[in-house]
């Protein structure tokens, strides 16, 4: 049986979670700047935070064409979200489709929603602790 308190924080962890694991995948682009063929990777938060809210996400099953392959699903996935490929801007010679400009701006962007995530729950946390002593 879940307590009301961890309803009340429930929304709040799964989007933490999410916003995690898309630092990852950004910081990974960062990090894959100068490697030839890389290909820049995002999830579009909104739907995979409603997957994860709803149980729910894009799962593709494999098709098996023999008894020796192994079962699985297609592609990545971050909580139930497809991992998707960002399409580039200016493509370049090597073919690596991170645009840095655009990346820093997504890192910073998620940062700033986790630091804003992180106070809320801290504040919402330190109204429970208030009303339970007081």
């Amino acid at each position: 049986m879940s307590s009301r308190i961890d309803d009340m924080f429930r929304l709040h962890q799964t989007a933490l979670n999410l916003r995690a694991a898309r630092q990852e995948l950004l910081a990974s682009n960062i990090a894959n700047a100068d490697t030839p063929n890389y290909k820049a990777r995002d999830i579009d938060f909104a739907s995979a935070m409603q997957g994860a809210l709803t149980g729910g996400g894009a799962k593709l099953q494999v098709a098996a064409t023999s008894a020796a392959h192994l079962s699985g699903t297609t592609g990545e996935s971050v909580m139930g979200a497809p991992v998707q490929y960002r399409t580039p801007v200016q493509p370049s010679a090597d073919g690596n489709t991170v645009d840095m400009d655009a990346e820093r701006a997504q890192f910073a962007d998620n940062a700033l929603r986790y630091e804003a995530s992180v106070r809320f729950v801290s504040d919402k946390a330190k109204a429970v602790l208030a009303a339970l002593q007081g």
